[in-house]
């Protein structure tokens, strides 16, 4: 599984950069849950990566700021018993969270004018609304 970890088309991430942490997962287990470390933290140094160009790199410190502690995100996966499965999902949500992270922001609303059938139909609808509530009143 070593080997740069890709988050997007242009965008990879060098093994060198990713640091990991094995424990021991919490929960329940069978006879092997004291001796396996399976639960697998993944650390990036988003603030020192070089990974990034400054333009993704600033946006991605901005978007991920409440994540990142020091400039480094991590992420924790012990949802599966085995450590390799754990490394894939921990490897998968962090891309899924770069690539998200850098993408561009979305495109500005045009504002546009409301289409004459809407108009009118939005005329009509207050009409028959103030007929109603015409129609309700003046009776005792």
């Amino acid at each position: 599984m070593p080997g740069p970890l890709q988050v997007s088309g242009s965008v990879s991430v060098p093994e060198a950069e990713l640091s990991w942490r094995f424990s021991r997962s919490s929960g329940p287990g069978g006879q092997g849950v004291n001796t396996t470390d399976s639960r697998v933290e993944l650390s990036f140094d988003l603030a020192a990566t070089e990974a990034l160009g400054e333009v993704l790199k600033t946006r991605a410190l901005e978007r991920l700021a409440p994540r990142l502690v020091n400039g480094v995100i991590t992420i924790a996966a012990s949802e599966f018993r085995s450590q390799l499965r754990n490394r894939e999902a921990a490897q998968m949500r962090l891309a899924q969270l770069l690539r998200e992270a850098i993408a561009p922001p979305p495109k500005k609303r045009r504002p546009t004018k409301p289409s004459r059938g809407a108009i009118e139909r939005r005329i009509t609808a207050k009409k028959q609304r103030s007929d109603l509530k015409r129609l309700r009143r003046d009776h005792h």
